[in-house]
Protein backbone atom coordinates (compact mmCIF):
# COMPACT_ATOMS: atom_id res chain seq x y z
CA UNK A 1 0.00 0.00 0.00
CA UNK A 2 1.05 3.56 -0.66
CA UNK A 3 2.78 5.89 2.31
CA UNK A 4 0.46 7.86 4.11
CA UNK A 5 0.19 10.10 7.35
CA UNK A 6 0.41 7.21 10.23
CA UNK A 7 -0.53 9.48 13.61
CA UNK A 8 -1.74 13.25 14.38
CA UNK A 9 -0.22 15.08 17.40
CA UNK A 10 -3.12 15.72 18.88
CA UNK A 11 -6.89 14.77 18.83
CA UNK A 12 -7.97 18.56 19.23
CA UNK A 13 -10.03 19.12 15.87
CA UNK A 14 -11.46 22.61 14.71
CA UNK A 15 -14.58 23.32 13.49
CA UNK A 16 -13.09 26.53 10.81
CA UNK A 17 -9.51 25.88 10.98
CA UNK A 18 -6.89 28.18 9.96
CA UNK A 19 -7.38 31.11 7.77
CA UNK A 20 -4.76 30.38 4.97
CA UNK A 21 -5.47 27.53 3.80
CA UNK A 22 -4.33 25.42 0.86
CA UNK A 23 -6.14 25.42 -2.59
CA UNK A 24 -6.01 22.00 -4.07
CA UNK A 25 -8.72 19.17 -5.36
CA UNK A 26 -9.62 16.64 -3.17
CA UNK A 27 -8.09 13.59 -5.36
CA UNK A 28 -4.80 15.10 -4.22
CA UNK A 29 -5.68 15.45 -0.48
CA UNK A 30 -6.89 11.91 -0.70
CA UNK A 31 -3.67 10.67 -2.27
CA UNK A 32 -1.58 11.75 0.57
CA UNK A 33 -4.15 10.96 3.50
CA UNK A 34 -5.44 7.35 2.74
CA UNK A 35 -3.36 3.96 2.20
CA UNK A 36 -5.34 3.81 -1.52
CA UNK A 37 -3.42 0.52 -2.97
CA UNK A 38 -4.97 -2.43 -3.22
CA UNK A 39 -7.53 -0.80 -0.64
CA UNK A 40 -11.05 -2.49 -0.43
CA UNK A 41 -13.30 0.86 -0.27
CA UNK A 42 -16.81 1.89 0.78
CA UNK A 43 -18.32 4.96 -0.02
CA UNK A 44 -21.28 6.29 1.74
CA UNK A 45 -23.32 9.05 -0.03
CA UNK A 46 -21.48 8.81 -3.29
CA UNK A 47 -24.22 10.99 -5.35
CA UNK A 48 -23.79 10.68 -8.79
CA UNK A 49 -20.45 8.56 -8.41
CA UNK A 50 -18.32 11.67 -9.92
CA UNK A 51 -15.31 10.98 -6.90
CA UNK A 52 -16.12 7.15 -7.45
CA UNK A 53 -15.15 7.38 -11.25
CA UNK A 54 -11.83 9.41 -10.35
CA UNK A 55 -10.87 7.01 -7.49
CA UNK A 56 -12.00 3.77 -9.70
CA UNK A 57 -9.74 5.14 -12.40
CA UNK A 58 -6.72 7.39 -11.02
CA UNK A 59 -5.83 5.20 -7.75
CA UNK A 60 -4.46 1.53 -7.13
CA UNK A 61 -7.52 1.13 -5.14
CA UNK A 62 -8.63 -3.06 -5.93
CA UNK A 63 -12.41 -2.23 -5.54
CA UNK A 64 -15.23 0.30 -3.88
CA UNK A 65 -19.18 -0.26 -3.02
CA UNK A 66 -20.45 3.14 -3.96
CA UNK A 67 -23.63 3.67 -1.87
CA UNK A 68 -26.31 6.52 -2.37
CA UNK A 69 -29.50 6.22 -0.26
CA UNK A 70 -31.31 8.38 -2.77
CA UNK A 71 -33.34 6.25 -4.91
CA UNK A 72 -33.31 8.40 -8.29
CA UNK A 73 -29.81 8.83 -8.02
CA UNK A 74 -29.18 5.23 -7.45
CA UNK A 75 -31.47 4.27 -10.14
CA UNK A 76 -28.98 6.28 -12.35
CA UNK A 77 -25.94 5.37 -11.06
CA UNK A 78 -27.31 1.45 -11.65
CA UNK A 79 -26.75 2.47 -15.47
CA UNK A 80 -23.00 3.12 -15.78
CA UNK A 81 -21.14 0.23 -16.63
CA UNK A 82 -17.86 1.55 -17.35
CA UNK A 83 -16.36 0.72 -14.30
CA UNK A 84 -15.44 -2.66 -13.51
CA UNK A 85 -14.22 -1.87 -9.97
CA UNK A 86 -17.52 -0.33 -8.32
CA UNK A 87 -20.62 -2.08 -6.99
CA UNK A 88 -23.50 0.32 -6.10
CA UNK A 89 -26.25 0.02 -3.45
CA UNK A 90 -28.47 1.94 -1.48
CA UNK A 91 -28.56 2.29 2.20
CA UNK A 92 -27.85 4.38 4.76
CA UNK A 93 -24.93 5.12 6.47
CA UNK A 94 -27.13 4.02 9.96
CA UNK A 95 -27.53 0.72 8.78
CA UNK A 96 -24.86 -0.38 6.55
CA UNK A 97 -25.31 -3.82 4.94
CA UNK A 98 -21.79 -5.02 5.21
CA UNK A 99 -20.08 -7.66 7.43
CA UNK A 100 -17.83 -6.76 10.12
CA UNK A 101 -14.27 -5.77 9.96
CA UNK A 102 -14.73 -5.43 5.13
CA UNK A 103 -13.11 -2.48 4.29
CA UNK A 104 -9.63 -0.83 4.66
CA UNK A 105 -11.45 2.57 3.97
CA UNK A 106 -14.85 4.02 4.18
CA UNK A 107 -15.54 7.37 2.41
CA UNK A 108 -17.79 10.32 3.18
CA UNK A 109 -17.30 13.22 0.63
CA UNK A 110 -20.05 16.11 1.82
CA UNK A 111 -22.54 13.51 3.34
CA UNK A 112 -22.01 12.92 6.99
CA UNK A 113 -24.50 16.12 8.14
CA UNK A 114 -26.98 14.57 5.63
CA UNK A 115 -27.41 12.01 8.15
CA UNK A 116 -30.44 12.03 10.29
CA UNK A 117 -29.10 13.68 13.42
CA UNK A 118 -29.99 11.33 16.00
CA UNK A 119 -28.40 8.76 14.02
CA UNK A 120 -24.80 10.52 13.70
CA UNK A 121 -23.74 8.29 16.07
CA UNK A 122 -24.99 4.74 15.21
CA UNK A 123 -24.04 5.70 11.47
CA UNK A 124 -19.57 6.31 13.08
CA UNK A 125 -20.76 2.89 14.71
CA UNK A 126 -21.39 1.13 11.89
CA UNK A 127 -18.38 2.54 9.91
CA UNK A 128 -16.56 1.38 12.58
CA UNK A 129 -17.83 -2.03 12.46
CA UNK A 130 -17.07 -2.43 8.71
CA UNK A 131 -13.72 -1.18 9.27
CA UNK A 132 -10.76 -3.92 9.42
CA UNK A 133 -8.97 -2.72 12.43
CA UNK A 134 -6.28 -0.07 11.64
CA UNK A 135 -8.69 1.36 8.94
CA UNK A 136 -9.07 4.91 7.68
CA UNK A 137 -12.42 6.44 7.81
CA UNK A 138 -12.09 9.92 5.81
CA UNK A 139 -14.42 12.30 6.51
CA UNK A 140 -14.82 15.59 4.06
CA UNK A 141 -17.26 17.98 5.30
CA UNK A 142 -17.69 21.65 3.57
CA UNK A 143 -16.88 24.88 6.29
CA UNK A 144 -19.61 26.95 6.99
CA UNK A 145 -18.03 29.94 5.02
CA UNK A 146 -17.05 31.73 1.97
CA UNK A 147 -19.32 33.14 -0.79
CA UNK A 148 -20.25 30.14 -2.13
CA UNK A 149 -22.29 29.71 1.20
CA UNK A 150 -23.87 32.86 1.80
CA UNK A 151 -25.50 32.12 -1.53
CA UNK A 152 -26.31 28.69 -0.31
CA UNK A 153 -27.69 29.33 2.81
CA UNK A 154 -30.42 31.86 1.29
CA UNK A 155 -32.65 28.84 0.69
CA UNK A 156 -30.66 25.81 2.25
CA UNK A 157 -28.52 26.60 5.29
CA UNK A 158 -26.95 23.79 6.63
CA UNK A 159 -24.87 25.65 9.82
CA UNK A 160 -26.40 23.77 12.49
CA UNK A 161 -26.38 20.10 10.80
CA UNK A 162 -22.60 20.77 9.77
CA UNK A 163 -22.05 21.81 13.35
CA UNK A 164 -23.91 18.66 14.31
CA UNK A 165 -21.98 16.48 12.55
CA UNK A 166 -18.77 17.84 13.49
CA UNK A 167 -19.73 17.56 17.44
CA UNK A 168 -20.13 13.71 16.40
CA UNK A 169 -16.86 13.33 14.83
CA UNK A 170 -15.16 15.33 18.09
CA UNK A 171 -17.25 12.58 20.24
CA UNK A 172 -16.29 9.17 17.73
CA UNK A 173 -12.55 10.27 18.68
CA UNK A 174 -13.52 10.95 22.34
CA UNK A 175 -14.57 7.06 22.36
CA UNK A 176 -12.53 3.88 21.99
CA UNK A 177 -13.58 3.32 18.57
CA UNK A 178 -11.30 5.86 16.69
CA UNK A 179 -7.65 7.88 17.35
CA UNK A 180 -7.67 11.13 14.98
CA UNK A 181 -4.91 10.57 12.28
CA UNK A 182 -5.05 13.87 10.74
CA UNK A 183 -7.34 17.06 10.71
CA UNK A 184 -6.80 19.27 7.30
CA UNK A 185 -8.52 22.11 5.65
CA UNK A 186 -7.90 22.84 2.34
CA UNK A 187 -10.06 25.38 -0.55
CA UNK A 188 -11.11 24.14 -3.62
CA UNK A 189 -12.24 26.11 -6.80
CA UNK A 190 -15.45 25.03 -8.16
CA UNK A 191 -16.39 26.23 -11.54
CA UNK A 192 -20.14 26.81 -13.52
CA UNK A 193 -20.08 27.44 -16.99
CA UNK A 194 -23.46 29.28 -16.66
CA UNK A 195 -26.67 29.90 -14.20
CA UNK A 196 -28.71 26.82 -16.02
CA UNK A 197 -25.44 24.78 -14.57
CA UNK A 198 -25.97 25.86 -11.37
CA UNK A 199 -29.51 25.76 -11.31
CA UNK A 200 -29.58 21.84 -12.39
CA UNK A 201 -26.49 20.98 -10.44
CA UNK A 202 -27.91 22.93 -6.92
CA UNK A 203 -31.34 23.65 -6.87
CA UNK A 204 -32.48 20.98 -8.47
CA UNK A 205 -31.33 17.69 -7.05
CA UNK A 206 -33.13 15.12 -6.68
CA UNK A 207 -32.30 14.13 -2.93
CA UNK A 208 -33.38 17.64 -1.35
CA UNK A 209 -36.55 19.87 -2.43
CA UNK A 210 -35.45 22.96 -2.15
CA UNK A 211 -38.70 25.34 -2.67
CA UNK A 212 -37.78 28.70 -3.31
CA UNK A 213 -39.96 31.59 -3.48
CA UNK A 214 -39.41 34.12 -6.57
CA UNK A 215 -38.19 36.59 -4.48
CA UNK A 216 -35.19 34.05 -3.10
CA UNK A 217 -34.93 32.69 -6.17
CA UNK A 218 -33.96 36.00 -7.91
CA UNK A 219 -32.02 36.94 -4.72
CA UNK A 220 -30.02 33.54 -5.29
CA UNK A 221 -29.61 34.29 -9.01
CA UNK A 222 -28.35 37.96 -8.69
CA UNK A 223 -25.75 37.09 -5.98
CA UNK A 224 -24.88 33.88 -8.39
CA UNK A 225 -24.31 35.92 -11.35
CA UNK A 226 -21.86 38.33 -9.39
CA UNK A 227 -19.37 35.84 -9.29
CA UNK A 228 -18.83 35.93 -13.22
CA UNK A 229 -15.37 36.32 -14.71
CA UNK A 230 -14.09 35.15 -18.09
CA UNK A 231 -13.64 31.28 -17.71
CA UNK A 232 -17.36 31.52 -15.98
CA UNK A 233 -18.46 31.50 -12.24
CA UNK A 234 -15.25 30.67 -9.76
CA UNK A 235 -16.10 29.95 -6.45
CA UNK A 236 -13.52 29.03 -3.75
CA UNK A 237 -14.79 26.38 -1.23
CA UNK A 238 -13.05 25.76 2.08
CA UNK A 239 -13.37 22.45 3.20
CA UNK A 240 -12.54 20.36 6.30
CA UNK A 241 -10.95 16.54 5.79
CA UNK A 242 -11.15 14.32 9.62
CA UNK A 243 -9.03 11.13 9.08
CA UNK A 244 -10.16 8.56 11.34
CA UNK A 245 -8.17 5.53 12.33
CA UNK A 246 -10.51 2.74 13.61
CA UNK A 247 -9.22 0.49 16.73
CA UNK A 248 -8.82 -2.85 16.78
Amino acid sequence: MSEATESAPSSQMSLQGQRSQDVTNELAVIRRMLKLDGASVLELGCGAADKTRQLAQQTGISEIIAVEIDPIQHQKNLQIKDLEKVSFKSYGAQEIIEPNASFDIVLMFKSLHHVPLDRLDQALEEIHRVLKPGGQAYFSEPVFAGPFNEIMRLFHDEQAVRQEAFSALNRAVDSPLFSLQEEYFFRNVVKFKSWEQYEHGILNVTHTDHQLSADVLAEVKKRFMAHQRDEGFVFEIPNRVDVLRAAG
